[in-house]
């Protein structure tokens, strides 16, 4: 995954989302000696793809691998409430603020909204939570709001109405804004209305973050997006995911010292469990023996591989 790079005075990536993209993102930079966090809600990382055998055999506890075990104090858990790109900073629920140089998200295909109370908070929990809210977007000169359905929508527009001066950025996975039921004049009218008040809209076709050939979202040079939550044409699988987490840290290094960016390419290459005794795939353009599928993947779906990249032993 590469050796230690010399890393200039202040950097710090911040990786949003520990699902195989994160995780793949935080080894290539623990490995180059790249400061860094990773961010997740959750405090193990979740092999779904195994999970899918986990509902008809007895071993669950396997899918799941701790974050802290692997990555140790760079592992904060939390829920990410927004975004301020002037200032460099994520903040989480509850208030702690984590700085950062640099930015990879990796939160798949949902998201989380501002706003949500956990149903379990006291009242006055609650309404410190929203105060803290308050003072940290009165102090950010920019906030970027991640996920344009009703509610994201209604976050940027209060944002704006409130504090016209600030720059605010509504990115959504999807060229339509606001709840799908609506009628598509309205959610067309939703845009225009947006875009009268200025809030900037970034906004994908594809159900995913837009992102240029160098996994860059656009508009923001240190912010990129890679795995399911990137609109990069390609199957949305696990291997890839690991590839274009190798791309953006490559590319994060790469403008640290001036050299040329990497461009994001993958050939299609897919495998498929047909049961724990068989599978198929491709590699490259060509068909892969079964048995090789079988042996390589079916048996565990893949488990062995990421418990040893996360340098733990099953249990």
């Amino acid at each position: 995954m590469g050796g230690q790079v010399s890393i200039p005075e202040g950097v710090h990536v911040v990786v949003v989302g520990g699902g195989f993209a994160g995780i793949a993102a935080a080894r290539q930079l623990k490995s180059r000696g790249v400061p860094f966090t990773l961010i997740d809600m959750k405090e193990a990382f979740h092999h779904n793809l195994a999970a899918l055998r986990a509902s008809v055999q007895p071993f669950a506890q396997r899918t799941f691998i701790p974050f802290a075990k692997t990555f140790g104090s760079s592992f904060v858990q939390g829920r990410v409430e927004h975004v301020d790109p002037e200032q460099q900073a994520v903040f989480l629920q509850g208030g702690r603020e984590i700085q950062y140089s640099h930015l990879i998200l990796c939160t798949g295909t949902s998201g989380t909204f501002p706003g949500k109370v956990n149903a379990v908070s006291s009242l006055e929990a609650s309404v410190q939570k929203y105060e803290e809210l308050v003072e940290q977007i009165q102090a950010a000169d920019s906030v970027l709001v991640i996920g344009g359905g009703s509610t994201g929508v209604e976050m940027a527009a209060e944002i704006k109405t409130e504090y016209q001066e600030k720059k605010v950025v509504l990115i959504n996975s999807r060229i339509g804004l606001a709840d799908p039921v609506m009628m598509p004049s309205i959610r067309q009218q939703v845009k225009e209305v947006l875009l009268e008040k200025g809030v900037e809209l970034l906004l994908a076709d594809s159900g995913a973050l837009r992102v240029n050939q160098y996994l860059q979202v656009h508009g923001f040079s240190n912010i990129f997006a890679v795995g399911d939550c990137s609109d990069t044409q390609k199957p949305k699988t696990a291997y890839l995911a690991g590839l274009q987490a190798a791309v953006a840290v490559t590319n994060i290094l790469n403008s640290l010292r001036g050299a040329e960016l990497k461009v994001y390419s993958a050939n299609v290459t897919m495998l498929l469990a047909i049961g724990r005794n068989d599978g198929v795939g491709q590699f490259n353009g060509y068909r892969l023996p079964r048995f090789l599928v079988t042996l390589g993947k079916s048996r565990d779906l893949l488990l062995w591989k990421s418990w040893k990249e996360m340098q733990q032993t099953q249990p």
